[in-house]
């Protein structure tokens, strides 16, 4: 999640739509949340991990 949020950040930025790169932005965000709460150990909707 957090590599597509990467990318569509970088479209977004390049070809300068607004929409992409919010988007982009908010999966970055999602994805590290994710992220962090699966490393702590603590289940995120029934699972520890996200891959």
């Amino acid at each position: 999640m957090i590599i597509l949020g990467l990318i569509l950040l970088l479209i977004g930025l390049l070809v300068g739509m607004g929409l992409l790169t919010t988007i982009g932005g908010i999966l970055i965000l999602v994805g590290a949340v994710l992220w962090i709460l699966g490393a702590t150990g603590r289940a995120v909707g029934g699972r520890k991990h996200f891959f």
